[in-house]
């Protein structure tokens, strides 16, 4: 079998040539469309030195285009590189040198920081300028623009063979560290998070065509809103497209422009990222008069990779009745871990409370799988389908892994609890957490607290130093407009719901809180503000221990 993201694209192009494959804006191509376009792509990269095995970085906003070039990539089996449209010169010069890049398609209003980089990063020998419509200038000996490039190139398709053993890459989002490039297999990526193995069910598809054929006769209208250079939204795109789906792009969150895309493209599933993207959705809707916006094609939103609050939930869950929620776990090094389908009013248990995925368990700090229904707290591992490391980092690599009765598997440092049904509770990465008193504190779960309050309409909580526990825990809180939080009402607000060693004693208020352009929270932004601004409340740390089983020792 051919399970190769290239081939299972091009399966779905050989059954629906004529359907509609992506929409972003007004611009919309078929399947046959995208695959000459792409074609062209891979053509014209060859002829500039991209061959199997190549990185070639994608630095680009959402849109019709940067499909094109990840399609390219693959096509000749080289490696897409994601590229945070967003870094600036430092970093780029970081991520440029680190990937390996040989070739970069970007945006065109992305040029002069591209310019400043490119000398001090020898490998990287050509440059495609996708045309955005910002007007910036582009020096002639910059690169080729994408439409020459095209223009230039045959249509067909005509690379060879391919494998699953093609190497897949993720740059991982760097809130919490640099980025470091995740490498998978083709085929090890597709169980993952491709649809090679049911979400629900766990059973692997045993044919590279089942996916294509299943949506050959009926297809669902997909709307990706996170952007494309995170993880979450490449696979939520590229199984749609092996399922030979439509898949609808916005170039950058507008709430309001999302619900006219849903009402214009008869969408029936939504993509987001958290509380970032459905809290500011959910607002807009109830904003305007019932009826102002056609939603009756909508039967599910989903979220990924990041923090969908119960409160958020039960929202959307009142203004769309008839939607059906789900909220999906997993990471970069991980894949998919597990699926919570929404409830409302359902039993807060600190985070999100998933049915595990396969070969997901629960491991203690000793190596141990952590039995079921003990209540102890451990770090996610998923064995199966796993990456096979980190780019040219093989501390890191060392340090993913855990072997447990000859089965490998990969921790990147969620911790978790196994519920006595079997189902688990997803507490957050242990990297952010706070340790007070020698308790620990999973920021997610104060941020669920938090944003339930009225006046937040966003949070971050972080540790912040503190002479006799260690750390304190701190809050950086967005208000909502014409709102302003104080601790006392916030302290009363997550006491209610939490012990009392989790409230913030420390408090920040700001006019945005930090997060990467998929809505992922940024723990470094929050830390450097917190360390550069005096808080505008702080509370006495306690004189007794933290670790009353109540809380009531903490105020």
């Amino acid at each position: 079998m051919a399970l190769n993201i290239a081939d299972l694209f091009e399966h779905a192009v050989d059954l629906v040539p004529d359907r509609i494959a992506l929409v972003c804006g007004e611009q919309r191509v078929t399947f046959a469309q995208l695959e000459e376009n792409a074609n062209r792509l891979a053509h014209h990269l060859r002829d500039h030195g991209v061959t199997p095995g190549s990185h070639v970085g994608v630095q680009c906003q959402n849109s019709i285009e940067a499909v094109q070039a990840i399609l390219a990539a693959y096509k000749l089996r080289a490696v897409a590189v994601n590229v945070n449209y967003r870094y600036v010169e430092n970093e780029l010069r970081y991520l440029f040198q680190n990937a390996d890049l040989v070739a970069l398609v970007h945006d065109r209003r992305y040029t002069d920081r591209v310019a400043q980089v490119l000398p001090e990063v020898p490998t990287l020998r050509h440059v495609v300028v996708v045309d955005d419509g910002s007007g910036v200038t582009v020096p002639a000996a910059h690169g080729t623009h994408y439409q020459e490039a095209l223009a230039g190139s045959p249509a067909e398709r005509d690379f060879g063979e391919r494998s699953g053993d093609d190497t897949y890459v993720l740059y991982t989002g760097g809130t919490t560290g640099m980025p470091k490039g995740v490498l998978w297999r083709h085929e090890d990526v597709w169980r993952a998070l491709g649809g090679g193995i049911d979400f629900i069910s766990g059973e692997k598809l045993t044919d590279e065509w089942q996916q294509s054929l299943a949506g050959k006769d009926f297809a669902l209208v997909r709307l990706c809103l996170p952007p494309l250079i995170h993880g979450a939204a490449q696979w939520s795109v590229l199984p749609a497209l092996f399922g030979c789906g439509t898949v609808v792009l916005v170039r950058r969150f507008d709430p309001a422009e999302v619900w006219r895309a849903i009402e214009r493209n008869r969408v029936n599933v939504v993509t987001m990222v958290g509380d970032a993207m459905a809290r500011p959705l959910i607002e807009a809707f109830e904003s305007y008069p019932a009826g102002s916006y056609d939603v009756s094609s909508l039967v599910a939103m989903s979220s990924h990779a990041a923090l969908f609050s119960q409160s958020v939930q039960e929202r959307i869950l009142a203004a769309l009745p008839n939607v059906v929620l789900t909220d999906a776990i997993g990471s970069s090094e991980s894949g998919f871990n597990g699926i919570q389908l929404v409830a409302k009013d359902a039993e807060r248990t600190g985070g999100p409370r998933v049915s595990p995925g396969p070969d997901v368990i629960v491991i203690d700090d000793a190596g141990r799988q952590v039995p079921v229904g003990s209540g102890q707290v451990g770090r996610v591992g998923r064995g199966g389908h796993i990456p096979f490391g980190y780019y040219k980092d093989p501390a890191k690599t060392a340090e993913l892994f855990v072997e447990i009765d000859g089965t490998r598997y990969a921790v990147p440092g969620d911790y978790a609890r196994m519920e006595v049904d079997g189902t688990m509770t997803l507490l957050g990465r242990g990297n952010v957490s706070v340790n007070t008193g020698g308790e620990k504190v999973f920021p997610e779960e104060v941020e669920g607290a938090l944003k339930s309050h009225p006046d937040v309409f966003d949070a971050l909580v972080i540790g912040v130093p503190d002479e006799r526990l260690g750390q304190r825990v701190g809050a950086v809180v967005q208000p909502r407009p014409g709102a302003a939080p104080d601790l006392a009402a916030l302290d009363a607000h997550v006491r209610a719901q939490l012990a009392g060693y989790k409230v913030p004693r420390s408090l920040w208020l700001v006019d945005e809180v930090g997060r990467s352009p998929s809505g992922k929270p940024d723990y470094r932004w929050a830390q450097d503000h917190a360390a550069t601004h005096a808080p505008v409340a702080e509370a006495p740390t306690p004189v007794s221990s933290t670790g009353s089983s109540d809380g009531s020792s903490v105020g």
